[in-house]
């Protein structure tokens, strides 16, 4: 009679099996585990190794970005952006715009212009403070040079040399060329 559980039948039971004998389930994962362990030190030798490996090649620094807006008068455009450029500013983005009161509030206040300039500029955090700083001082002792400055952070951005470019970090872009 067939046995449900197994190929073999009843009568074949008596017989001596030529086949390996069969293996419990804690057995296997004792096997597996001890097998783990004796792989795991060799792996994470090897990762360490890579990544070694890679820090080496690359040096690209770990400095934040920021993305710098900057709202001026359209007259006072050109200063702000070479000022902002001397803090190795490598990207710069200037938008024109109007300012969004009417007509008759500006009479009002005595203002005739409201033309104005947004400059979206990437900056390196480390810089940030002396940026803003020279920024803030600009506003208040230049005549009719007043305007907004806030930054808001960038989070990623996709590759290394895109990195290196936006940074101003030259020998990281020299790198990945020479790749």
């Amino acid at each position: 009679m067939p046995n449900r559980f197994s190929n073999k039948n009843s009568t074949e039971n008596n017989k001596p099996s030529l086949t390996k004998p069969q293996i419990t389930r804690k057995e296997k994962l004792t096997k597996i585990q001890e097998n783990v362990k004796v792989k795991l030190p060799q792996k994470a030798k090897i990762t360490q190794k890579k990544q070694s490996a890679t820090n080496k090649s690359n040096t690209v620094s770990q400095n934040k970005l920021k993305l710098l807006f900057t709202i001026v008068n359209r007259n006072k455009a050109e200063f702000y952006l070479d000022l902002i450029q001397s803090f190795d500013v490598n990207m710069q983005i200037a938008i024109l715009g109007n300012g969004m009161a009417p007509k008759s509030m500006l009479e009002l206040l005595g203002l005739a212009n409201n033309e104005k300039v947004v400059i979206a500029s990437v900056i390196q955090q480390n810089k940030l403070s002396d940026a803003l700083a020279q920024i803030e001082e600009k506003f208040n002792t230049i005549k009719d040079g007043k305007g907004i400055a806030f930054t808001i952070p960038l989070t990623s951005v996709i590759g290394t040399l895109i990195y290196g470019f936006l940074s101003n970090n030259r020998m990281a872009v020299k790198e990945e060329k020479t790749k």
